[in-house]
């Protein structure tokens, strides 16, 4: 009983120093989600033979040449198919008023013009007041300074911390391992070895998933001629985190603007088409290939998940949200199966047990009467 509560104790201190440190936490908690999501590659390069600092180095050069060279290709894209968006925007909202909007009364009797130039007026209004709010973001920002580059600060540390945690990750495994009490160790090894498993699949396999789709629709759009089709991809990738969401942004947001830059059915096919070989090359080649059946999070517990931790300990909240899913489930599931493996889940099956036995040897005897 004095275990339990010093267990209960202990829960209770890290969530309130979680809270009480929210903003200094959060450049260790992702530099530790960093390391964690690196540690595979920097083990392939000791098996190498490399020692682990230079493995650590190698990692940390092939990550900061991706990130580089992915900022200078893709971000002046985005960019430029954002401001191309912000110029066609009224256009597309002239055109959904005219064109789609009587379409839509007629089918369903829903007056959309209405509320569409409410919404029209709205956002050419917020587009074109877009530079003062710039301007007082920047004079916020910068009559803010020590927040501003506190700010910096805690961004600029998360390489540090990630190359340190990497550099002394199995060390620092080994510590924590032997920490544990001797009674608890078994039980507590294998159950760190399952919330890996979940954590692995998830947050490894899931962001390579959200890649993969995020290239194909991008590149597929694009083949197709379509308006910010590169923007729609990237899109649609990030919001593929919950499984099926962002096949369907993508594709509602898609066959919109094909709509509007075509108007033929030939390019609405297109973009199904697109959009159903990311969803084949999900379903046949990554799921089974990054991901697996070992992940276990249900979308559901994902947003909700992300959701509760934003809202309780803010952006350290959301990093940890996930994480804290995967061991919470497994958690339960430890429960259910201690659960069913108790006297109290067999007591409730064996007086239906006997009754059924009763009742077969009932049968025999009247079949051997008869």
């Amino acid at each position: 009983m004095r275990n339990s509560w010093w267990g209960i104790a202990l829960l209770v201190a890290l969530v309130g120093t979680v809270y009480l440190l929210d903003a200094v936490l959060m450049p260790f908690i992702a530099g530790l989600i960093l390391a964690y999501l690196a540690d595979p590659l920097t083990d392939y390069f000791q098996r190498l033979g490399m020692r682990r600092t230079w493995a650590v180095s190698s990692v940390f050069l092939i990550l900061t040449f991706v990130l580089a060279l992915s900022l200078l290709i893709l971000i002046p894209l985005v960019v430029q198919q954002i401001k191309q968006l912000g110029e066609a925007l009224p256009g597309m909202l002239s055109w959904v008023e005219s064109v789609l909007a009587p379409q839509v009364q007629e089918w369903t009797g829903y007056d959309l013009a209405t509320e569409l130039g409410n919404v029209r007026e709205t956002l050419i209004e917020n587009w074109r007041d877009a530079g003062s709010y710039v301007a007082q973001a920047l004079g916020h920002i910068g009559r803010s300074g020590m927040a501003f580059v506190s700010w910096v600060t805690y961004v600029a540390l998360i390489p540090v911390v990630t190359f340190y945690l990497l550099l002394d990750w199995d060390r620092m495994l080994n510590n924590l391992g032997n920490l544990v009490p001797r009674q608890w160790a078994d039980d507590t090894c294998r159950l760190a070895r399952r919330c890996d498993e979940v954590l692995a699949s998830f947050l490894r396999g899931q962001l390579l998933v959200m890649l993969c789709l995020g290239i194909i629709y991008a590149v597929g759009l694009t083949l197709l001629g379509l308006n910010f089709g590169l923007l729609i991809g990237v899109l649609s990738g990030l919001v593929s985190i919950v499984p099926f969401l962002g096949f369907i942004v993508g594709l509602v947001i898609a066959l919109v603007v094909a709509l509007f830059q075509f108007d033929t059915w030939w390019a609405l096919l297109g973009v199904i088409a697109v959009f159903g070989l990311g969803q084949v090359a999900e379903s046949v080649v990554l799921q089974p290939k990054l991901l697996g059946d070992k992940i276990g999070l249900h979308p559901v517990a994902v947003i909700f998940a992300v959701l509760a931790g934003g809202h309780l300990f803010g952006l350290t909240g959301v990093l940890l949200a996930l994480p804290a899913a995967a061991v919470i489930m497994v958690l339960l599931r430890e429960v259910k199966d201690r659960y069913k493996n108790s006297a109290l889940y067999d007591a409730q099956l064996e007086p239906l047990e006997q009754q059924t036995q009763h009742d077969e040897l009932g049968r025999d005897d009247k079949r051997e009467s008869s």
